[in-house]
């Protein structure tokens, strides 16, 4: 699953960021960050943004391996 996935969920169901944090043992700073990173996404946009995230840190790390 991704990060931020299911708390995502429940909170657009209506709970509250708060019992959810304290349930899941995070900050709502961090509940906050993935929901403006993931929020609307569907399943399969937040998977491609996380795999081309993957492939841009791969990237990198051969350049500097170049340079």
């Amino acid at each position: 699953m991704l990060p931020g996935g299911g708390i995502l969920a429940e909170q657009e169901a209506g709970a509250k960021c708060a019992d959810l944090c304290r349930q899941h043992g995070m900050s709502e700073g961090t509940f906050y960050n993935w929901r403006a990173k993931f929020g609307g996404m569907t399943v399969s946009e937040a998977k491609r943004l996380k795999a081309l995230e993957e492939e841009n840190a791969k990237l990198k790390k051969l350049l500097d391996l170049m340079g």
